[in-house]
């Protein structure tokens, strides 16, 4: 495959802006092929005298930040693959927290009105500035009136404008760098670098779809509503569109506050008990499951619950062989997936559960 010249001119680009901010520091020189070591020495000479003194978590952060969400999804994706970055790069590559700014609430009312036709105050009784932000979109808390006047809040979360171009470009230059990769050295096909791209690709453009996320809870929702101790926020479809998630909004600690959650009367270890406990049930008896459950993604409610948020990796477990997909491909989203039932408490029955299933007891 010829490698674009507009892709390998932002590949360098790419590369400047990692140099700049010490990337190639972190890098074993021992571990780079020949071909490509002049390029890291380079790298480290153009180092910014300033980011030494970081350490390389936050150099990495502050680069793949500068670079765009794209690179920030790449960063996130890479931390599991040490084989490929090695053991250094994976562990700094899993302190990155999909955080960037914020779009801004004009731009955000923007995207809404675009989805649904009208403007944001005949669907919101009230819209914030955004509360949180990462690569693909950013939460906001709004108020809905029901047609009985009553109010409740919710949480709207929204699609970064322009997105969806930024990927597909940044794609683009990612496939330009496997591609390298392989030609600097061939040895490195084994890896598959061109699979973790289609890999991230795919991931992404789901994404790019809150329907498909909506959906995703709104399955979790029904197969979870007897498990004691968990939960997730109801979706508000009529509110829901494209580019646009309306949710239940969920009053609680954040997971990434230990200190407020004992602060709130709960113990840690019966909350981490809980936890543990519902990603088993989903995953080993429903083959359904988030996948994506750091703890920025999870709460601890006023009674003691777990909530999950945020569904845009939910994934399916086909079999008991557990090969395992995207819960939000839309093959899957179109059929439906018969649930495998263990039975961790009288909430739940073993009758759907066929004679010979290899599932373990929950």
């Amino acid at each position: 495959m010829a490698l674009g010249i507009a892709a390998l001119f932002r590949l360098a680009a790419a590369g400047f802006v990692l140099a700049r901010e010490g990337a190639f520091s972190l890098v074993d020189i021992d571990d780079v092929p020949p071909p490509a070591r002049l390029g890291v020495r380079v790298g480290r000479l153009l180092e910014r005298r300033s980011a030494a003194a970081h350490d390389r978590g936050e150099r990495i952060t502050a680069a793949l930040n500068k670079l765009g969400p794209s690179y920030v999804k790449l960063g996130q994706f890479m931390a599991t693959r040490p084989d490929f970055v090695g053991e250094d790069v994976a562990d700094a590559l899993g302190r990155l927290r999909d955080e960037i700014e914020p779009f801004g609430e004009p731009a955000a009312r923007v995207v809404i009105e675009k989805n649904f036709g009208r403007p944001v105050e005949t669907i919101f009784a009230s819209f914030s500035p955004p509360l949180a932000a990462a690569s693909i979109a950013q939460v906001h808390k709004a108020e809905v009136v029901e047609r009985d006047g009553s109010r409740h809040a919710v949480a709207v979360k929204v699609l970064r404008p322009g997105v969806r171009a930024r990927f597909h470009r940044d794609l683009e230059t990612f496939y330009a760098g496997a591609h390298l990769v392989e030609r600097i050295d061939p040895a490195m096909k084994r890896l598959k670098p061109i699979a973790v791209v289609d890999t991230l690709a795919r991931s992404v453009s789901m994404e790019m779809d809150l329907r498909l996320e909506a959906a995703a809870l709104s399955e979790m929702a029904e197969r979870t509503k007897g498990d004691p101790g968990f939960r997730v926020p109801k979706v508000d479809w009529a509110r829901t569109a494209r580019d646009v998630l309306t949710l239940e909004w969920i009053d609680g600690v954040k997971l990434s506050d230990p200190a407020g959650i004992e602060a709130a009367g709960h113990d840690l270890k019966a909350v981490a008990r809980r936890l543990m406990q519902a990603f088993l049930r989903h995953a080993m008896c429903d083959g359904f499951f988030h996948a994506d459950m750091h703890q920025g993604n999870l709460f601890v409610a006023a009674a003691g619950d777990a909530a999950a948020v945020d569904f845009s990796s939910a994934t399916i477990c086909a079999s008991p062989k557990c090969t395992w997909k995207p819960a939000m491909s839309r093959p899957a989203m179109r059929r439906k997936t018969s649930p495998r039932r263990c039975a961790p408490s009288a909430n739940r029955s073993t009758a759907s559960r066929p004679a010979t299933s290899r599932w373990p007891s929950c």
